[in-house]
């Protein structure tokens, strides 16, 4: 299965591969194991440590990945979005629109904070994102920075971390490239 996003314009952004995992009362679980590849035009990399992407039932304004094991300390990235959704032409593509604001939660110093405001606003200015859609993303994003820090399901260890031992239960890593 693929995730596909785009810029509001719809050029093109990060696309990636994954494997469905199943859903529970949050959503959908797409799990990335080690060594599969994320790309944009003119970047690409392979996953360092298996990850979980959320693709939320009752919102598509985010998705949230949860990674175990990051080189980086990094535990939880979440992109905020727009029409976050499944395609409606191919079952095994959910697609979004990158709205450049990301709540992040490092393990270590960094702790949990909102990042890429530049680019939201540089992006806000650019593609004249409508007033009630700033108003709203910005508003999510604290809402969700809260959220993140006090680990309310599905922001909590736990929730993320049984569907990383799926995801690592089926032995899909391949060496990175």
């Amino acid at each position: 299965m693929i995730f596909q996003w785009r810029k509001w314009d719809g050029s093109e952004h990060w696309g990636g591969e994954g494997v469905y995992l199943g859903a529970d009362q949050w959503g959908d679980w797409i799990g990335q194991p080690v060594g599969w590849a994320s790309s944009r035009p003119g970047r690409s990399f392979v996953a360092e440590s298996p990850n979980v992407t959320l693709v939320p039932r009752d919102a598509a304004d985010y998705a949230l990945t949860v990674h175990r094991g990051h080189p980086r300390a990094m535990r939880i990235y979440i992109d905020l979005a727009w029409d976050v959704r499944w395609s409606d032409d191919d079952p095994l593509l959910a697609t979004a629109i990158d709205m450049d604001l990301d709540v992040v939660r490092h393990l270590d110093e960094r702790g949990t904070r909102t990042v890429d405001q530049d680019e939201w606003e540089e992006h806000s200015a650019q593609f004249a994102y409508p007033a009630d859609v700033v108003t709203h993303l910005e508003a999510r994003a604290a809402e969700l920075e809260t959220q993140v820090r006090a680990q309310q399901a599905p922001f909590d260890d736990a929730t993320a971390d049984a569907w990383i031992d799926r995801l690592v239960a089926l032995g899909l890593d391949r060496p990175l490239a």
